[in-house]
């Protein structure tokens, strides 16, 4: 045997030369057919437009935006301007006021005790004090049952007065539980009652407002960028004319002439609120006011001025109106006086007493009708076609 070991044969079959050029060109040709080529600028486009479709069908199925969306004046979209209406009523009437100097001379013919002499007992005039009305939540079906009419007094200033169970202040303002509305939560809606709620009571019954200062804390509630509002109540508290009456927002008498009788002024009304015609949340405010006061010359008068304010507040989204978040708007404000002067634009309620003063204002002489400013179960000039009257009213 040969000791020279025999060679083993390969286990891979040798491939020839030509059939490895083939696989090399092969291959080649497969890398380039499947290499990334740059689109053409048709093809950009068309990807293009196709995204922003799909993006367009994105959004509005989130929200849809209204055209001019945080670009146009969308104050104008709305009619922004607040609409307002004023009705003033002078002194009480002739028949009633006979009535007042009947009881004058014979006290006896009034029940109960006439001059303040009760000693405040469960008996005593002002029992009915003790059990306070129940909040208002619908607008009341008639006016107010007529009550004894006793002369009002510096220790009794809501006597004969319908008011005289009326909550007190702030009391009277009671806001309804606050309910997500729209795009606003419920922590939201809240927010803008409380809103509302300091309107109502920085223009209507803070005293030094009452005292003719200026109701700032009211003023910072309301939207700057609604157009017109803020420049014309700046211009009516700084120069009050007919066109610029600060009184159709903010209750006001001259210092100089009258005074407030005690610290509570009566008041009654509802809040309501629901969805705004504008995807807001519309604020509906009805509420009457009722002031004592006496002159500050020394007399000992008292009488009384009755006003109803009826404001619509809106809350409006500003991811799409320019406004300012969290501030209301005012779209409208109506307001009418019972027992101030006619016809005078200084900017204060001028009350009537039954021995007026050389001193004050009177205006011109009423001649509408007489009515009761009590009277919550109807609108503001309801019936009474749309020109501002100045009459009576039938009770104070």
């Amino acid at each position: 045997m040969s000791d020279k070991p025999s060679e083993e044969p390969s286990s891979t079959p040798e491939i020839p030369d030509d059939v490895w050029e083939q696989f090399a060109r092969d291959t080649e040709r497969d890398i380039r057919a499947s290499a990334p080529k740059e689109p053409s600028a048709r093809a950009r486009e068309v990807t293009e437009r196709l995204k922003q479709d799909e993006s367009k069908k994105k959004g509005k199925a989130k929200r849809q935006e209204p055209e001019g969306w945080r670009t146009g004046p969308a104050w104008q979209e709305m009619n922004g301007r607040a609409r307002r209406r004023r009705r003033a009523w002078a002194v009480i009437g002739v028949p009633l006021a006979i009535a007042v100097a009947v009881v004058a001379m014979r006290p006896s013919l009034i029940p109960g005790d006439p001059f303040g002499k009760s000693d405040g007992g469960k008996d005593g005039p002002d029992a009915a004090a003790a059990s306070p009305l129940a909040p208002e939540t619908a607008a009341p079906t008639a006016a107010p049952s007529a009550v004894d009419p006793e002369t009002p007094t510096l220790d009794r200033p809501f006597a004969g007065s319908p008011a005289l169970n009326w909550a007190d202040g702030a009391a009277g303002i009671v806001l309804p539980q606050a309910k997500a509305v729209g795009v606003f939560s419920k922590g939201q809606v809240q927010l803008a009652l409380k809103q509302a709620e300091k309107l109502l009571v920085d223009a209507n019954l803070r005293p030094k407002t009452i005292a003719g200062a200026r109701p700032t804390a009211a003023l910072a509630v309301l939207d700057p960028k609604q157009p017109g509002l803020i420049a014309e109540l700046n211009t009516s508290l700084s120069t009050p004319t007919k066109a610029h009456d600060p009184l159709m927002m903010f209750s006001r008498f001259a210092p100089k002439d009258v005074r407030l009788v005690g610290d509570v002024v009566k008041t009654r009304g509802r809040i309501t609120f629901k969805k705004g015609e504008h995807s807001g949340v519309l604020i509906h405010a009805d509420y009457t006011f009722v002031y004592p006061v006496v002159r500050t010359d020394g007399s000992t008068e008292v009488t009384r001025t009755i006003v109803r304010r009826v404001l619509d507040l809106q809350l409006l989204d500003p991811a799409r109106y320019q406004v300012t978040s969290g501030r209301l708007s005012v779209l409208t404000y109506n307001a009418d006086f019972g027992n101030s002067a006619c016809d005078v634009y200084d900017g204060y309620f001028h009350p009537g007493f039954s021995s007026p003063s050389s001193a004050e204002p009177t205006g011109a002489a009423p001649s509408g009708p007489t009515t009761d400013p009590y009277d919550r179960s109807k609108g503001i000039g309801e019936g009474e076609g749309e020109n501002e009257t100045c009459g009576t009213v039938s009770r104070t």
